[in-house]
């Protein structure tokens, strides 16, 4: 089964990449300063004109300057990068959001562990041709990205599978060539052809026991990553205009608060795993989808038990109500009651 987001080329003649695909490379060049606010004088390569692979663009989206700098390094030299980071920092929508504002086509790719070296390379499948079912090689989702100018990124790079890892080593030389062993048919990426990858960990497997599926890698394929980029949680006040921005029943004064407190609940949870008191922590993730829970029910405990406290380890839920207390003053209610008022009964409650 593929996870891939874009549809793979096919060799029988039938193109499935759609006509607006770019085969060019870019067109244009922009100021970094002027389009990511970062202090620089660099300009980087782009697309005048989107196409159907460009992401959307997130207007709400903070970019974290050294990473940033380190996927147009990416996108500008044919850098491959990696980015690591806990769960919920933001990593593939980064290279997304950069993406985005280049104009440059991007799918991704997730290493889950039912993808397939068929999957990304290609297999022979049955299809109907001029009303007759004939046998063709259906080409995957790495022949297609080389022959296009496209930014792929492989999401949970960490928990692909090891024959999987060892296909995407071709990849990694940066003017490395791809061999289709059933086609007989060696591919010379395409000049502006880019690589990205995420996860969760380094290559050193599972060593805090959060991300279960993650494995030991290759050190030789992790030396071949010409750039590794560290993304951690965005400061409290950036964070917190994020939650703002996507829950926009929260931006006034009262909704500022109380958001102003969720970030800062998340932080402790943070901290508390740093700490080694808890094995869970509140990504901001979990935190927007607490804000999205509080405007649905009206009530920011029982959003708040929901969204995060109930899927913490029994033993540990004590402190993690502790840390509510400590910015909401007052304990969180017991479990298993969803009360208040708001949007199932009108306006939401702005306060736990």
């Amino acid at each position: 089964m593929t996870t891939c987001t874009a549809t793979a080329g096919r060799t029988d003649g039938a193109a499935e990449a759609g006509p607006a695909t770019p085969t060019r490379g870019p067109d244009v060049r922009l100021a970094v300063k002027d389009v990511f606010g970062i202090e620089s004088s660099l300009t980087v390569p782009a697309f005048a004109e989107p196409s159907e692979h460009v992401p959307e663009t997130d207007p709400a989206y903070r970019f974290n300057p050294d990473v940033t700098l380190a996927l147009l390094a990416g996108f500008t030299h044919n850098r491959r990068v990696l980015v690591q980071g806990l769960h919920g920092t933001g990593k593939s929508t980064h290279v997304e959001q950069v993406a985005a504002r280049l104009n440059w086509p991007c799918v991704r790719v997730n290493l889950d562990g039912h993808l397939s070296r068929l999957d990304l390379v290609g297999k022979d499948t049955v299809v109907l041709r001029e009303g007759r079912q004939v046998t063709a090689f259906q080409e995957g989702i790495i022949p297609w990205a080389l022959r296009r100018p496209v930014a792929l990124i492989l999401d949970e790079y960490d928990a692909g599978r090891p024959d999987v890892m060892f296909i995407i080593q071709r990849l990694l030389e940066r003017e490395g060539r791809f061999t289709l062993l059933d086609q007989n048919e060696v591919l010379r990426p395409h000049p502006q052809f880019r690589l990205f990858a995420t996860a969760n960990t380094v290559g050193l497997g599972n060593l805090n026991g959060l991300y279960h599926g993650a494995q030991r890698l290759n050190h030789a394929q992790i030396d071949r990553w010409n750039i590794v980029a560290a993304l951690n949680y965005l400061p409290a006040d950036e964070e917190a205009a994020i939650v703002r921005a996507r829950v926009p029943a929260f931006a006034d004064e009262a909704g500022r608060e109380l958001v102003t407190a969720m970030v800062a609940v998340a932080a402790l949870t943070r901290a508390g795993f740093r700490a080694g008191d808890l094995s869970t922590l509140m990504s901001p993730r979990t935190v927007i989808t607490w804000a999205e829970n509080t405007e649905i029910f009206g009530d920011c405990a029982a959003a708040f038990r929901l969204s995060f406290l109930n899927r913490c380890d029994e033993d540990e839920r004590h402190v993690v109500a502790e840390y509510f207390q400590r910015c909401f003053g007052r304990e969180p209610e017991e479990p298993g009651r969803v009360s208040g008022h708001g949007p199932l009964a009108g306006d939401p409650v702005r306060g736990a």
